[in-house]
């Protein structure tokens, strides 16, 4: 088998071994480059120990010393160079104690995670898979290297890696390996937030989402996601709905494109109807202001996966507005459109209007042309508004602040509410967005006010 290497990583490589060292390209780069994808980036294992490396290249970075690793820098490219090692005692279920380097591939290759992730290759020496990646590759199975629990107990997050390559690759996961997931899961509670969060966002954008079903089943989420298990555990008895909310939840998020903020809002959008769910006396549920206690919730949930701020004002932002009834534009005309647009904001009003339908194409048939029917003539008023440049925000008004000052008004609570009150007059009616008739409205509104 013939693997392509990017140009430097083939001169370190050479480097490397015209000076009497091993060396290959190794883990997810072999991995991806067997199944046609194009590598991220390129890592490469040696026999040479970080000081034989740093005395072969004229510019390194010592990223990972005290594990072996150092970054060659090739045309302002990093590689990392890593010298093949044995890992010590795990006792916080991340990372090892200390590590001995070892002049062996075998034992080099024998401490990683997966046998996807545990082969190597140089042009000399051809692929070296000493542990059924190969064939794991062509049946698309997760299968640990060795023993799966020893691989979780050393490194708790590899439970959440082999869901999230499963996602990834359209893999499943090995029998054995799924199983270790089961009785180790509760070690994920010594992983960081921050990688928990890097592995469930990779996973959410990956092909394949609804994978994360495994995470549930194997008790994974049980630990740093509890609430999606209530969802799972929700059922819907109505006729908008044929899944539960978990599994409506996970419909969801396939459906939309795969943008971070789209799938994370699809995760988070039902996120309250367990805490609101009431049953009436014909045996139908209910879920009475889902949207404002999901918001609520999904605010803390990724703040304790340290979402940045950004990310969770959008999330929270849609979730709050994705239960809007929309009535039919073309009867109703643009006004309640224009009235979610200011509320939400006009850069914000396509993701949600994307949101909406994903969450409606994962309901039942139960109208459901109906329901999409009106969203998609939302969609047409919508250009429609941006089109015809209508008022949306007080910086659209034809009159501000100091045009009313200028008028003799000039407390400012008063401007505010002025401004305010004209704002919902023109969202209203945008053809009375002229500065004279606000200017005498305004006056008169202040005169009413004194």
């Amino acid at each position: 088998m013939k693997l392509y290497i990017p140009k430097q990583a083939a001169s370190i490589i050479q480097t490397l071994s015209s000076h009497g060292y091993e060396a290959f390209v190794v883990g997810g780069c072999v991995r991806d480059s067997i199944l046609g994808k194009t590598p991220s980036d390129w890592d490469i294992t040696t026999s040479a120990r970080p000081e034989q490396v740093k005395a072969l290249f004229a510019k390194t970075i010592d990223t990972g010393i005290k594990h072996g690793t150092v970054t060659v820098m090739m045309d302002k490219v990093g590689y990392e160079v890593t010298t093949y090692r044995i890992d010590g005692t795990y006792e916080d279920h991340r990372r090892p104690n200390d590590v001995t380097f070892t002049t062996s591939l075998r034992e080099d290759l024998m401490r990683r995670d997966f046998t996807i992730n545990a082969m190597a290759y140089n042009d000399a020496d051809g692929l070296i898979d000493l542990f059924g990646g190969m064939d794991d590759l062509e049946n698309k199975v997760i299968r640990c290297v060795g023993q799966a629990k020893d691989r979780f107990e050393e490194d708790a997050l590899r439970m959440l890696r082999a869901v999230r390559f499963a996602g990834q690759l359209n893999f499943r996961i090995e029998h054995s390996t799924r199983e270790a997931i089961a009785a180790c899961c509760e070690n994920i509670r010594d992983v960081s937030a921050e990688r928990i969060q890097m592995e469930l966002l990779k996973l959410l954008i990956s092909g394949h989402p609804e994978i994360l079903k495994e995470a549930y089943s194997t008790g994974l989420t049980a630990v740093f996601f509890p609430e999606f298990d209530r969802m799972m555990d929700t059922a819907q008895r109505n006729p908008h709905h044929c899944y539960s909310v978990g599994e409506h939840t996970l419909h969801a998020v396939r459906t939309i494109e795969p943008n971070p903020v789209l799938r994370l809002t699809m995760l988070l959008h039902d996120v309250g109807k367990p805490a609101t769910k009431t049953t009436d006396e014909y045996g139908i549920d209910h879920f009475y202001n889902h949207y404002k206690v999901g918001a609520d919730m999904s605010k803390e949930i990724l703040k304790r996966l340290k979402f940045d701020n950004k990310t969770i004002q959008i999330v929270c932002q849609l979730i709050s507005h994705h239960d809007i009834r929309f009535k039919d534009p073309k009867t109703n005309g643009r006004r309640h459109v224009r009235k979610v647009m200011h509320s939400i904001g006009p850069t914000l009003f396509p993701y949600l209007l994307k949101v909406m339908e994903a969450d409606v194409r994962s309901q039942s048939d139960y109208y459901q042309a109906e329901k999409l029917a009106i969203l998609k003539e939302t969609w047409e008023a919508y250009e429609e508004i941006l089109k015809d440049q209508d008022c949306l925000s007080l910086k659209d008004l034809k009159i501000n602040g100091n045009q009313l000052k200028a008028l003799g008004i000039r407390e400012g609570k008063v401007i505010g509410a002025i401004l305010n009150t004209l704002l919902s007059m023109v969202l209203e009616h945008p053809e009375l967005n002229e500065y004279s008739y606000l200017k005498e409205l305004a006056l008169k509104i202040y005169r009413q006010l004194r």
